[in-house]
């Protein structure tokens, strides 16, 4: 079991309004080079991910640090016992996408921080970005297909954008569906 709770929009039928809150402010960049606050809310997120079996990745607005740092499967997306080796996962800081290829393709998503639904989101299948490494270096890479969709997708997280943000169908289970479009409706 994760030490770190992951936030949510709403649990058990109720929203989070305080989680709410954290979730859809924009967060805040890293100071480069990185002081001693800044080597901790990095540790603190890599080790939360690496403490998750369920999740291809997570952005520190999650655990409730409003800071651009995310961390990601880059391979092994099936996997729910993965290895979690360093060369598994990537760990983005700052992250900007500075390029987008393609037509934009719709795919469904869950969202740790959406509990029992999914969406259809529409995103580039392929994307460039800048950022910097847990060392602090620059760096630019480039993601195709699945990989790109879930950089795009933690990404959102630190401009404070949810799935259920996106124009896309949701899913949900049937016996919570008057509660999941009375929520949505209300733009929460």
């Amino acid at each position: 079991m994760p030490d770190r709770k992951v936030l949510t929009l709403w649990n058990e039928g109720t929203v989070n309004e305080e989680q709410t809150r954290i979730l859809r402010k924009v967060s805040e960049d890293l100071p480069i080079p990185f002081d001693g606050q800044a080597r901790k809310d990095l540790a603190t997120l890599i080790e939360a991910f690496l403490q998750r079996d369920d999740a291809l990745g997570l952005a520190a607005p999650q655990i409730g640090y409003n800071r651009r740092i995310v961390a990601f499967r880059n391979k092994n997306f099936d996997e729910r016992d993965w290895s979690k080796r360093d060369k598994d996962f990537d760990v983005l800081i700052n992250p900007r996408i500075t390029q987008t290829r393609g037509e934009m393709e719709t795919g469904e998503e869950g969202c740790l921080s959406c509990p029992e639904i999914k969406v259809e989101v529409a995103r580039f299948p392929e994307i460039k970005v800048r950022a910097y490494d847990r060392a602090g270096r620059k760096i630019s890479k480039r993601y195709e297909g699945f990989l790109a969709r879930i950089v795009q997708h933690e990404i959102d997280h630190l401009e404070g954008k949810l799935i259920v943000d996106h124009e896309g169908t949701f899913y949900c289970p049937s016996n919570r569906l008057e509660f999941f479009e009375k929520l949505l409706r209300k733009g929460q």
